[in-house]
């Protein structure tokens, strides 16, 4: 059992890391090719935020355990809102004043209740999977579109942004920074699936639970680490941005990368009470950020409200889920 955990723990330290060097690998590389920050931005950190994510999606489907696949996807999602958003509201409220995340918004929506529409059968058939993943591709696609459209106009995204990128890193090191990053989320994201199996299986836990947990709260790390630390710097649209990317890559790529390679099998509580929780917080967190008479913004107040909705979002799937379980045992 120790070994387990073990593995969690390792592989999610190991995972955070890999997916850091992978960034700043890869935001380098296209720094050098002079492509511009806003763009590095939104679609490669957007895109590497999430990447924790979808190599677990990917290794959990090969391993036979499509439920920590979904369970991930979802489960990261109420995470980023409720519990990455709340904690950068809490170090410093947050005010959005980016026209480009604004134009996100109604895709984050969009997308949302796409997808919703694909699981009302009750599963993620690999067609399924095949479509989210060309919905990726024009996701990706409209986002390139949307920053280079954006450039130079002022928006306060693009300054930000600018501060993060890596400039003085020489492209062979970026590019060996870039694939030491893949290799080690490969690794990695086996551990993570591996000890979250063997746990799930030692104490007759789902492992839809399990993604929805320890696993969703693991791969959010990186998440965690972006948006708080650009609300401690003022950041504030790369803090929020961060999580509208991030959603919206998951609901996407990480579902499209896992049941495209095994199908999804789902349950009515999926549905009911994960999926519904992470659309109401991401009608919460428009309504909080949107501005719709100027900047909006998420102040300390709805940031508390915020981790308050995980605690009970938690302690929801413990008294239904877990400790019924742990009591038969």
């Amino acid at each position: 059992m120790w070994l387990s955990w073990l593995a969690i723990v390792g592989g999610l330290v190991l995972l955070v890391w890999s997916a850091d060097r992978f960034v700043i690998g890869a935001s380098a590389i296209a720094n050098n090719l002079g492509v511009s920050a806003i763009i590095i931005g939104m679609v490669i950190m957007g895109f590497g935020t999430s990447a924790p994510e979808i190599f677990v999606a990917g290794t959990a489907s090969f391993s036979g355990s499509p439920g920590v696949a979904v369970g991930n996807a979802i489960g990261s999602n109420i995470a980023n809102i409720a519990l990455v958003l709340g904690l950068s509201a809490l170090v410093s409220p947050l005010v959005v004043g980016s026209q480009t995340l604004k134009r996100e918004y109604p895709v984050l929506f969009l997308v949302s209740f796409g997808v919703l529409g694909l699981m009302l059968d009750y599963e993620l058939s690999r067609w399924d999977g095949l479509f989210l993943l060309f919905g990726t591709v024009c996701v990706v696609t409209w986002m390139w579109w949307l920053a280079s459209r954006e450039r130079n106009h002022g928006d306060p995204l693009e300054k930000e942004f600018e501060a993060e990128v890596p400039h003085n890193m020489a492209t062979n090191r970026a590019i060996f920074w870039t694939l030491i990053g893949l290799v080690a989320l490969v690794f990695s994201s086996y551990l993570l699936v591996w000890g979250a199996v063997n746990i799930a299986t030692a104490f007759g836990i789902s492992e839809l639970i399990i993604g929805l947990t320890i696993v969703a709260i693991g791969t959010s790390l990186p998440e965690i680490a972006v948006s708080v630390t650009g609300s401690l710097k003022g950041e504030d649209d790369i803090a929020i941005g961060n999580i509208i990317g991030s959603n919206l890559f998951n609901l996407l790529a990480v579902l499209g990368v896992g049941s495209s390679i095994s199908a999804a099998p789902l349950t009515p509580e999926i549905l009911t009470r994960d999926y519904a929780t992470m659309l109401i917080l991401t009608v919460a967190m428009f309504i909080m950020a949107y501005g719709f008479r100027g900047k909006g913004q998420i102040n300390r107040i709805e940031g508390f409200l915020l981790l308050m909705l995980y605690g009970g979002y938690m302690a929801w799937l413990y008294f239904t889920e877990i400790s019924p379980t742990a009591g038969s045992a």
